[in-house]
């Protein structure tokens, strides 16, 4: 256990961080008390500050984890908009006012409290038990020292305190989850008339007018990211084989035979025999004695072949089978001595061999059934074999280009025709790829990554990572060898760069006629449904129309399968006098909904045995952020000017 935790130390180093030290992640480990001051003001609370370097050191932090919680699959650009800054900036300012509040009021735990808490730790814990040994073990893989790791934990107890007793002694009025239990349970009984977008596509005319006009109304809706096209070396399994040298012949009969239990299936007979012993050292006369015995017994055998088994449980001197009528099983080519095996792979089915000298005595041996040698000859696996010693070859020479692709990348960092060159691989491209995914081939002019069969190679974030560096962007120099799996790897090199844009209409008046269209048939669909339903409203509500199917009952806990809009406006229809008709755009046109009855809900359905325990943990939530808030303001929380820019991204440390 122990040595699996010493070779795995970035994985424990992992599992603390996450598990363990949630707190770590934002301030580390000094920040319980109190942050470093500095020299850049973002935000004051109190009579502290959150500095630039607080914030840039969390933002690190933040990334790190991410990255190592993906395996590096991660894309930075996720964390890099002024949301997610935002979002960690106020989770720092939640921090400190709660740490300025624990500090003020001297909230503590006592070691009790620490020791039951650092025990009840699955992380720390052998067989369901704590374990010292594997607690230090923990620390030591992580660079901790229990004294620091224990006042961590102290310090983060106390802080619970700010806040955890609201949470926990939060809780929901029974009244009040009953009527959710009601209102989640009720039923209504509907059918549904659509009036699918579709059915109005075929009708319509849009003309470049429409088109033109759209575009010139729209056309910021239309504006293309940054973008890049990119070069770039694939080095997997196929490249590696592609320009392998001929097997010949003689190699692959050699690996046939290596190999020749896989490809066929030995003869083999099914046998049983009947045993005269002779004894340790016995006299010639004692031999020929047995001798005259077996020969007696072959004679009653060949009598009657049939009744082998019968002889064998009354004559035969081996104990082990006689009692099974002499049954040996099933015997493959070159198991057994090979006289023996020349006698019995002789035999046909129900054959019955002569007297045989063999181990332990003299045996007669009858063919119970017989499988001749079945497989691929060597000219029927031949494709076979080759395709696998070629897979073979192709694995040791994947090994040879990616340690030499490696080094012609870094030697040549401006180019990857050496690499191409040396190693055979051809330079691919592709165009069309932002820094969070890759653009649809119609707002591609050539060459769209997102249409090539590399598109979700492409598409990794760390391809697109590596291609967005101010490295590759500006000086245009190769990517390092990016692994995006065992057998594959890419090297990439920007090409062109072309800056955000909105497209000439040219390029995309397709999709424009494409939206255009969809507006249009959509706004159909609606005015056919409002239409339909005016005319319901005035009809004999007795009488089912026959557009509409089948009844449907459903819950807002079961909802079958419809949209939301759908059941939530089946939901929103008055039950005072059934049936009502309700219509609704939906996502591919437009519904009519007819309410025909209804069934009032109630408490106690099984399915939401969960809900008062939900309900109280959401309500344990606001009130937290509720209280927070007013904390917020008594600590006199103040965002300095310097924090917009920080959260614009104009300043600061972003990598």
């Amino acid at each position: 256990m122990f040595d699996f935790i010493r070779t795995h130390q970035r994985l424990m180093q992992l599992v603390l961080l996450v598990l363990i030290l949630p707190s770590f992640v934002l301030i580390g480990v000094s920040g319980y008390t109190n942050y470093v001051s500095g020299d850049h003001d973002l935000v004051k609370v109190g009579g502290t500050s959150i500095t630039q370097q607080n914030f840039d050191q969390a933002r690190r932090n933040q990334l790190q984890q991410l990255q190592q919680n993906s395996q590096g699959g991660f894309d930075p650009a996720v964390l890099d908009n002024p949301a997610a800054r935002r979002a960690l900036l106020e989770s720092l300012i939640d921090r400190q006012v709660v740490v300025a509040s624990a500090t003020k009021e001297r909230f503590s735990v006592s070691d009790a409290v620490l020791r039951q808490t650092i025990a009840s730790m699955p992380q720390l814990q052998v067989d369901g038990q704590f374990s010292p040994e594997r607690y230090n073990e923990v620390l030591a893989s992580a660079g901790l020292t229990t004294r620091d790791f224990e006042q961590s934990q102290r310090a983060e107890l106390a802080l619970d305190r700010v806040l955890g007793p609201i949470a926990l002694t939060a809780s929901v009025p029974a009244s009040v989850v009953q009527q959710l239990e009601v209102a989640l349970t009720e039923q209504r009984t509907l059918r549904l008339r659509a009036f699918p977008a579709s059915d109005y596509e075929k009708d319509l005319v849009i003309t470049d007018a429409d088109v033109q006009a759209w575009y010139d109304k729209n056309k910021q809706t239309l504006e293309l990211p940054e973008q890049v096209s990119a070069q770039y070396l694939l080095l997997n399994e196929a490249a590696a084989i592609q320009n392998l040298p001929a097997v010949s012949q003689e190699e692959l009969q050699k690996y046939y035979e290596q190999n020749k239990a896989r490809f066929v299936q030995p003869a083999r007979v099914n046998v049983s025999h009947i045993q005269v012993n002779i004894p340790p050292g016995a006299s010639e006369a004692e031999r020929k004695q047995a001798h005259v015995k077996a020969q007696a017994i072959l004679k009653k055998v060949q009598a009657d072949t049939s009744a082998f088994a019968e002889i064998a449980k009354a004559e035969s001197q081996d104990a082990g089978t006689a009692k099974d009528g002499g049954k040996l099983g099933w015997i493959t080519k070159g198991s057994w001595p090979a006289n023996l095996e020349q006698t019995v792979f002789a035999l046909q089915k129900g054959g019955v061999s002569d007297v045989v000298d063999g181990p332990g005595g003299y045996h007669i041996f009858q063919a119970n059934d017989v499988q001749p040698e079945k497989g691929e000859s060597f000219d029927e696996a031949k494709e076979k074999i080759e395709t696998e010693v070629r897979r073979q070859l192709g694995a040791d020479r994947f090994a040879d280009m990616a340690t030499r692709l490696t080094s012609l990348v870094y030697d040549n960092p401006s180019s990857l025709q050496p690499a191409a060159d040396a190693l055979g691989l051809k330079i691919r491209t592709a165009a069309g790829i932002a820094r969070d995914r890759l653009l649809p081939s119609d707002e591609v002019k050539a060459n769209a990554a997102s249409a090539s069969q590399d598109a979700a190679l492409l598409d990794d974030a760390r391809v697109r990572r590596a291609l967005f560096t101010p490295q590759a962007l500006n000086e245009k120099q190769n990517s390092g060898v990016i692994e995006i799996s065992p057998d594959t790897m890419v090297a990439v090199r920007v090409d062109t760069v072309t800056p955000a844009h909105v497209p000439e209409l040219a390029q995309v008046a397709g999709h424009v006629r494409e939206v255009l269209k969809a507006e249009r048939a959509q706004a159909a669909a609606e005015k056919a449904g409002q239409e339909a339903l005016a005319e319901l409203q005035k009809a004999d509500p007795a009488q089912v129309p026959e557009a509409f199917g089948s009844p449907l009952t459903i819950s807002r806990i079961n909802a079958q399968g419809l949209a939301k809009p759908v059941a939530d406006a089946a939901f929103a229809a008055s039950i005072k006098t059934l049936p009502q008709y309700v219509g609704v755009q939906g996502p591919q046109g437009y519904v009519l909904i007819r309410v025909e009855g209804f069934d009032a809900g109630k408490p106690g359905n099984p399915m939401l045995a969960s809900l008062p325990a939900e309900l109280d943990q959401a309500w344990g939530r606001a009130e937290e952020q509720a209280v927070l808030k007013a904390m917020r303001i008594q600590a006199k929380v103040q965002m300095l000017p310097e924090a917009e820019q920080a959260l614009s991204g104009e300043s600061g440390n972003q990598n």
